[in-house]
C-alpha cells in the first residue's frame, strides 16, 4: 500500500478563503496547498517589521502570525470542531472585545507595578517586587496573546479551523510518543482528539452510540484496526487509528465516504482520490475511487466525497 506523505496531507483539500476586517475595509485571507496566504498584502514580513517599530499592525498580518505560532499546538485539537456540522462560532466582535480586555489587563499590571515602585520600601524588597511584577506582566501578556490568537483563528470559520487541525495533526503524526511540555509520553491530547472525531463518524456509519466507541492510537505500521464486539449496552466499537488519520482522512472530509469508513489514503487529490475503506467492522479494507462533489446537506466549505 502506498500512502500519502505527511507533508502533502492537504492534497485532497480545495482552497478556501474568507474576508476579514482589516484597516478601514475587508481583506481576503486564503488557504491553499497547506499555506495561509494574504493576497491583499504584498509584503507581510515588512509590515511586521514596521509594526515592531511602532507602526499599526494589519489584522491580516496578525492572523498569519498567529497561524504560524499554532501550527503544531496540541491545544488546537481540543478547541476545534469535531465535524463540519459542528462549527465553533466566533465573531470578529468577540475578537475585538478580547483584544480590548487584554489591553486592560496589561495596563492594570503596569499601573500596579508603578505604584509598587513609588511605595517606600527597602531596596531589596523593591527589587523582589519588581521581579514578581515583570513575571506577572509577562504571564498576563502571554495568556492574553494566546487567547486572542485562538479567537482570531476560530473567527476565520469552520473551513480554516478544520485545516488548522489537520496541520497540527500532521505535525505530530510521526512522533506521537514524543514527550509533551508536561513530560507525558502517551499524548493524551492526541488520543482525545482522535476519539472526539472518530465517534461522530462511527455514529453516522453504524448508528452506534458515541459512548460505545473506544478509540486508541495505532503506533505500528499500517492503518490500524476496527472491531465491533458485544450486544446491546455491552456493544463496543474498538477503533485503532494512527494520528495521521486526522490529517489525511478526517480533515480532508474523507472519513465517511459512500457508507464506507475510510482508514487510509492511497492516492490523494482533488477532486479525485484513491482510498482504503471498510464497508463494515472486522472486514478487510478495499481500495476505492472517491470523487468530490456538491454536499447534499448544504454545509458550506465542507468537502463531500462519493464512491
Amino acid at each position: 500500500m502506498t500512502t500519502v506523505p505527511n507533508g502533502s496531507w492537504f492534497t485532497s483539500l480545495p482552497p478556501c478563503e474568507t474576508p476579514v476586517p482589516c484597516g478601514q475595509g475587508r481583506h481576503v485571507i486564503r488557504w491553499e496547498a497547506g499555506e495561509l496566504r494574504l493576497p491583499d498584502h504584498s509584503d507581510p514580513e515588512a509590515e511586521l517589521v514596521l509594526a515592531a517599530l511602532g507602526g499599526e499592525k494589519a489584522r491580516c498580518v496578525e492572523i498569519a502570525a498567529a497561524w504560524g505560532r499554532h501550527v503544531a499546538d496540541l491545544t488546537v485539537l481540543g478547541i476545534g470542531p469535531r465535524s463540519a456540522a459542528d462549527p465553533v462560532q466566533v465573531s470578529w466582535d468577540d475578537v475585538d472585545a478580547a483584544g480590548q480586555a487584554g489591553q486592560s489587563v496589561w495596563a492594570g499590571a503596569t499601573l500596579r507595578g508603578r505604584a509598587m515602585k513609588l511605595a517606600s520600601a527597602p531596596t531589596a524588597a523593591i527589587a523582589r517586587a519588581t521581579v514578581r511584577r515583570q513575571a506577572y506582566q509577562q504571564e498576563a501578556g502571554q495568556a492574553s496573546q494566546r487567547r486572542l490568537d485562538m479567537l482570531s483563528l476560530l473567527a476565520l470559520g469552520t473551513a480554516f479551523q478544520v485545516r488548522l487541525i489537520g496541520q497540527v495533526a500532521a505535525a505530530h503524526a510521526d512522533r506521537p510518543d514524543e514527550p509533551d511540555a508536561h513530560g507525558h509520553s502517551d499524548r493524551p491530547a492526541l488520543r482525545a482528539a482522535l476519539a472526539g472525531r472518530v465517534a461522530p463518524v462511527a455514529e453516522r456509519w453504524l448508528g452506534i452510540d458515541p459512548d460505545q466507541v473506544e478509540v486508541s492510537l495505532h503506533r505500528d505500521r499500517g492503518w490500524g484496526s476496527v472491531e465491533l464486539t458485544g450486544r446491546g449496552e455491552q456493544r463496543r466499537l474498538r477503533v485503532s487509528l494512527p494520528v495521521w488519520w486526522l490529517a489525511r482522512v478526517w480533515a480532508c472530509g474523507l472519513a465517511l465516504t459512500g457508507r464506507h469508513l475510510v482508514v487510509a489514503v492511497e492516492r490523494a487529490g482533488w477532486p479525485d482520490a484513491q482510498v482504503l475503506a471498510l464497508r463494515a467492522p472486522g472486514t478487510e479494507p478495499v481500495s476505492l475511487s472517491a470523487h468530490a462533489g456538491d454536499d447534499p446537506a448544504g454545509i458550506p466549505d465542507a468537502p463531500h466525497w462519493e464512491i
